[in-house]
């Protein structure tokens, strides 16, 4: 599993690619500008970048250089612009690889991974990274969490579900798409499915739906995980 950043401004497009990512296992964030991207890759936790070059506010290839100039996360430049000197000319602005668009999810999947594991070490996995939000801690690679140093005994399913909402902290996540995603349910099911689990999330979280700290239910949209207000 990889942490993901897509910016790409084409809707359509970023939906397309960041349903098939996830389906590969990735977690999935994206933004639409330069600015909201590079944004995003310096807040992390981010393992890779799929950067668009035609961007609506900074050319991408500005927006690489910036990037380059604090981060060394790899970068995969996916175009539409098929022209030898334009490639060139990214390839020796830092990016770690160059693909064409169109491109089927399964091309763009082997070359994330092709990347990566360049980056680590040959044959080298990513290594996933713990999420931090708050006093929360998950760690994806061991299963892990902690709140406030203290471990958290959570099923698979729990561990799951958290650990799903930690890696979009402050993002809205439809029930729906925790059905798709942690459930692998792509048709949907029951929403009470989800409801049950959060409640038995938030009680090992210490909180309760009508006081809750880190998981806030958005009536009618869905959830999101936050770090909870610093006292006043």
């Amino acid at each position: 599993m990889a942490q993901i950043l897509l910016v790409e401004d084409d809707a359509e497009i970023r939906r397309a690619l960041i349903r098939a990512l996830t389906d590969r296992g990735h977690v999935v964030s994206s933004a639409a500008t330069a600015m909201a991207g590079l944004q995003s890759a310096l807040d992390g936790p981010v393992d890779i970048v799929v950067l668009d070059l035609g961007l609506p506010d900074v050319d991408g290839r500005e927006a690489l250089r910036m990037l380059r100039s604090v981060s060394q996360v790899p970068v995969i430049v996916a175009t539409a612009r098929d022209d030898e000197r334009m490639m060139v000319d990214v390839l020796d602005r830092g990016a770690d690889d160059y693909l064409v668009k169109p491109f089927g999810p399964a091309q763009l999947d082997a070359r994330i991974r092709a990347v990566l594991r360049r980056a680590g070490g040959e044959g080298a996995e990513p290594a996933a990274q713990v999420l931090v939000v708050g006093d929360l801690r998950v760690d994806p690679a061991s299963r892990e969490a902690t709140l406030s140093g203290v471990p958290l005994e959570l099923t698979p399913r729990e561990f799951d579900l958290l650990c799903y909402l930690s890696a979009r902290p402050g993002a809205v996540v439809s029930k729906r798409e925790l059905l798709a995603q942690v459930w692998r349910l792509p048709f949907g099911g029951a929403d009470k499915t989800v409801d049950v689990h959060l409640s038995w999330l938030r009680r090992k979280l210490g909180e309760t739906a009508i006081e809750p700290r880190y998981l806030h239910t958005i009536r009618g949209v869905g959830v999101k995980l936050v770090a909870p207000a610093p006292p006043a």
